[in-house]
């Protein structure tokens, strides 16, 4: 998934309550028109613009019906949170925003719930984790929009000339350090690449927690940030990765992941863990990869990372019915595959992700797709999580740094977690 702010709303949104809203009606024509926010996930290949997609779908949606038009608005994935808690805060809520975070709007009562603006039928159609994590104190706020997970990939040119088999990847730690070390040998500049900075060092830090045996939160959706698995995780990582050159000569705490994605485009990246976007980037620079499932510390990861961006319905504009119009045409199964095969992502709802899987010119992907139903989401429903993932992108990769006091790192994030979550009930 392109990168996230994840920003902490609450404060400023709390005035807000009681404002007018953004959305609305042509007192001339009778027209509903419905304001969408949403975030740009194009780039400068050939998928295009979202908000082409977006103005495409609408035209699409008017001519079905003529008495409703959405007047679409996009903006990158730096500043779509912040301009749309901007928007809240000034009475201007948007009918529909798109973006990477639901709780903080969910908790200060600004979003309507999934059942009020969505049908049935759409609702049973999502994959059930996804749906699940789109809930804040048991009730559905935000609607999966598009998803991601990781698996492990690696360069099989870089792995011929270091001397390993390129059809047999590493499966557990102790494989990874030593292919990363005849990497090295062979002068590959980074035999791994860990990117543990501010772009999005969450999603590296949980892949590695869940490798270890570890999570963010337990059972109880209580954060373990400190836990043993995950002291031992990144004691591992410290010892056995860094401190011994294999991330090669840069901080894995400064790295961000669009720079170990180039430098695997770019043949300098030996292995690392990917999401599906980097497909297509690898195949452009014409790189021979392999994919498989993320190393664990005795063998395969189980369980993966899954990222899910969101979609939501602002309760204080008066447009119900047109807004549940709009979103069960953008949940049917032909919109949500031609999002999801556009950015290269993965499909939220079953029907869509199934036809996916069972597709030929979807081949690539489906290892992505086979690990998507059981993946495992970021603590999005908690209203901590903004502050916490915040914390996690500026401070994790302190825990990796050579003599680093990996117990005092995760204990201080383990604290700022808790008091978070207390300090938001």
């Amino acid at each position: 998934m392109r990168r996230r702010q994840f920003l902490g709303l609450t404060a400023g949104l709390a005035g807000a309550a009681g404002l007018s809203a953004c959305g609305s009606a042509d007192a001339g024509s009778g027209e509903v028109i419905l304001k969408l926010v949403a975030a740009e996930y194009g780039d400068d290949s050939d998928s295009g613009s979202s908000e082409r997609y977006w103005n495409e779908l609408a035209k699409e949606f008017r001519q079905e019906n003529p008495g409703i038009r959405v007047d679409v608005s996009v903006f990158g994935w730096d500043d779509v949170d912040a301009e749309v808690a901007a928007m809240v805060k000034a009475g201007r809520a948007p009918d529909i925003a798109q973006m990477g975070s639901y709780a903080d709007f969910a908790a200060l009562g600004e979003l309507h719930p999934v059942g009020e603006i969505l049908s049935l039928a759409v609702q049973s159609d999502f994959i059930p984790a996804l749906a699940e994590a789109g809930e804040f104190r048991r009730v559905q706020y935000g609607i999966p929009f598009v998803a991601g997970t990781r698996l492990f990939f690696y360069n099989k040119a870089l792995f011929q000339d270091a001397g390993l088999d390129p059809d047999t990847p590493p499966r557990d730690w102790d494989e990874l350090r030593d292919a990363a070390r005849a990497l090295a040998d062979a002068g590959v500049p980074v035999p791994y690449g860990l990117p543990l900075g501010p772009e999005e060092a969450q999603a590296e830090c949980l892949q590695w927690m869940l490798a270890g045996g570890g999570h963010l939160t337990d059972s109880s959706d209580v954060y373990t940030i400190d836990s043993e698995a995950n002291m031992e995780t990144f004691t591992w990582l410290r010892d056995e990765l860094v401190g011994t050159g294999l991330t090669g000569g840069g901080d894995p705490a400064a790295t961000a992941r669009r720079e170990v994605f180039a430098g695997f485009a770019a043949g300098e990246v030996g292995m690392l863990n990917g999401h599906p976007s980097l497909l297509r980037q690898a195949e452009r620079g014409k790189i021979d990869y392999g994919l498989a499932q993320v190393p664990g510390r005795h063998g395969p990861t189980e369980r993966t990372m899954g990222v899910a961006d969101w979609l939501m319905g602002f309760s204080r504009t008066d447009h119900r019915a047109a807004v549940k119009a709009f979103l069960d045409f953008v949940y049917t199964t032909e919109n949500v595959a031609s999002f999801a095969e556009r950015y290269e992502l993965l499909p939220v709802t079953t029907p869509a992700h199934q036809a996916m899987l069972e597709s030929e010119d979807h081949e690539r992907l489906r290892p992505f797709l086979s690990q998507l139903p059981g993946a495992v989401s970021y603590p999005v429903g908690k209203i901590s999580w903004a502050e916490v993932a915040g914390a996690l992108k500026t401070r994790i990769g302190e825990a990796v740094q050579p003599g680093s006091d990996i117990s005092y790192v995760l204990s201080s994030l383990q604290r700022q977690a808790v008091d978070a979550d207390l300090a938001h009930g």
